[in-house]
């Protein structure tokens, strides 16, 4: 398990491993650790490592994005063109 505590921004961020989210131990810990960074009104995000390939889901994701973006630059030309064309 990792710890970030973001002071700037009032942030902890929590990395967890495949075997440590499973861990009711570490359960336990994170349910004080909340407690603690709540009274000082801190957001305490967990990370919990999947199951996929990094790399393949990073790549699926861009090749997702990209094509959105071209799809609304598509749709956002259509409406242009029949505001300018009545």
């Amino acid at each position: 398990m990792e710890i970030h505590v973001k002071s700037d921004s009032k942030l902890v961020e929590v990395w967890l491993t495949n075997a440590e989210k499973q861990d009711t131990a570490i359960r336990e810990k994170l349910k004080l650790l909340y407690r603690a960074y709540k009274e000082k009104k801190y957001l305490v995000a967990v990370f919990e490592s999947g199951e996929g390939d990094l790399a393949n889901a990073t790549s699926d994701l861009l090749c997702y994005n990209r094509k959105r973006i071209t799809q609304l630059e598509v749709r956002r030309e259509k409406q242009q063109g029949m505001v300018i064309g009545r």
